[in-house]
């Protein structure tokens, strides 16, 4: 130990003195224990990497063993000698030596993964301390390009970043624990009312069919424009926040027992013009009455009352347009650090950019429902993100749409656990009305309208958990509203008409 003290002594004089958190016994012993026993490198690796050690040397030793140990050779002070021997900072070290003298001083082998922990927690204060120095340098500089908002939302995104490094307990895990995991929902769903694994969406026969919505599931909603794709995400949307309740869990922490607090990324529309279709449907005021401001004493007061009565709702909106999805990430991990996130929306995905220019359309697309599948596993919540259907729907007779309309659909078919489309034949039919001095025709039209008038149907073309199929929804146009159709089965539960 002595020995390993003076050499180590005359490394920190070899260098400037820093103020920098670092430990150079603890390197010198975790990379003398790999040299002693490459097994011991598996122990290690998910924790750090060479960018960890302070030491630059130290990173060069521990990069050549790692490069070694995974191709199955022997890194040994002896094996390693041949790729360092010119190697300046090692010859001020002592040279070669200084690989024995490691080895020499190697710790037990239980010890290693707390020297991991220790090397990655100091390099991780280092970082936090350039960064603030960052900061502070680009605050200090008043330039006409670097506007002092810029610089937060930079910051931000660093930090956010360097808070997803080193997810330590992530890896295999035993059956036992994933069976544990599975009967827990299970029992939860059987305690709750309707049988319901995952969250209400307030529908009951899309309840039905798909169970809730599920943790950590990405759900895709797709439609052609004017199906009304905004309009269910809204309702579900507002029904789960409506029915949030906070209480204790069956696993004794605090969270949702019902309902849950809602994400909605609006890319689209503003958050004010969200909020009005939500309060069109609670206050059952037509919505263009409401942007014209044309409203009866009595609507209008209705109007106010249900706002007054929804302000605690705990839904948040995001409006911000052409949103990067890593962005998107860090204001998700953000909301649900700081008020809870139990769903989140994104409306819609095409207007999501990638972190980065793609060379295609479709990578571009794939790199967004990978992230959107990323952040429903990461914070165990479902992801809902509304999706545009191709034009190739309008040239069919039959209008329903299929998988393959999608728009760059490979990559969201095969990332998303559901995919649903709304459809409603009413808004076609009302396009092939027939000229007025064909009687027969005009009959036959009217009696399909009647048919179809107030009509949704969501198609679930992809559920990896259940089965496929239609479901049926009441629509009311004036109020964007979808709702369940009254049916026999329902046995007095709750229906709209």
């Amino acid at each position: 130990m002595n020995e390993i003290a003076n050499f180590e002594t005359g490394t920190t004089q070899a260098r400037s003195e820093d103020s920098m958190p670092h430990s150079i016994e603890a390197e010198q012993q975790l990379l003398g224990a790999i040299l002693t026993n490459n097994d011991i490198f598996d122990r290690v690796s998910s924790i750090i990497g060479p960018q960890h050690f302070y030491d630059p040397v130290h990173a060069r030793i521990y990069e050549i063993a790692s490069t070694r140990i995974a191709r199955n050779a022997l890194a040994s002070p002896v094996t390693l000698k041949a790729f360092m021997e010119d190697d300046e900072g090692l010859k001020e070290l002592g040279g070669p030596a200084y690989l024995v003298r490691l080895a020499g001083a190697a710790i037990s082998a239980f010890a290693v993964r707390d020297y991991a922990q220790m090397i990655y927690d100091l390099a991780i204060r280092r970082q936090l301390i350039h960064l603030g120095r960052d900061i502070s340098d680009k605050a200090a500089r008043v330039e006409v390009a670097s506007e002092p908002k810029e610089q937060i939302v930079e910051a931000e995104q660093k930090l956010y970043k360097l808070s997803e490094m080193g997810q330590t307990d992530s890896g295999f895990q035993s059956f036992l624990k994933a069976v544990t995991d599975a009967v827990n929902v299970a029992n939860a769903a059987y305690q709750r009312d309707g049988g319901l694994a995952g969250l209400s969406t307030g529908l009951i026969d899309m309840d039905k069919k798909l169970g809730g919505l599920h943790r950590s599931d990405l759900l895709i909603l797709a439609g052609r424009p004017s199906m009304g794709k905004t309009s269910l995400a809204t309702n579900i949307a507002f029904n789960i926040a409506r029915a949030y309740k906070r209480g204790t869990l069956p696993d004794g922490s605090e969270g949702a027992v019902d309902g849950g607090v809602v994400g909605f990324f609006s890319l689209e529309m503003s958050a004010e013009q969200l909020a009005a279709r939500i309060l069109s449907e609670a206050a059952e005021v037509p919505s263009e009455q409401i942007r014209r401001g044309d409203m009866t004493e009595a609507e209008f007061r209705r109007f106010v009352d249900a706002a007054k009565a929804l302000e605690s709702c705990p839904l948040y909106i995001d409006d911000t347009p052409a949103l990067p999805i890593s962005q998107l990430a860090a204001r998700a991990r953000r909301l649900k650090r700081t008020h809870g996130l139990d769903v989140l929306m994104v409306d819609y995905l095409q207007l999501v950019r990638p972190a980065t220019a793609k060379d295609s359309r479709v990578n571009e697309v794939s790199e967004i429902t990978q992230g959107l599948k990323a952040i429903a596993k990461e914070l165990d919540i479902p992801v809902v993100a509304l999706s545009q259907l191709s034009r190739q729907v309008e040239n069919r007779e039959d209008k329903r749409p299929q998988l393959s309309d999608l728009r760059e659909s490979g990559s969201i078919e095969q990332d998303a656990d559901v995919v649903m489309f709304v459809f409603r034949e009413e808004y076609y039919a009302e396009r092939e009305k027939p000229s007025d001095d064909r009687l027969d025709e005009i009959a036959a039209w009217q009696e399909r309208m009647e048919r179809l008038h107030g009509r949704a149907e969501v198609i679930v073309g992809k559920q990896r958990h259940g089965p496929i199929g239609n479901v049926e929804l009441s629509f009311e146009g004036r109020f964007t509203r979808f709702g369940n159709l009254a049916k026999p089965w329902h046995k007095g539960e709750e229906a709209e008409f």
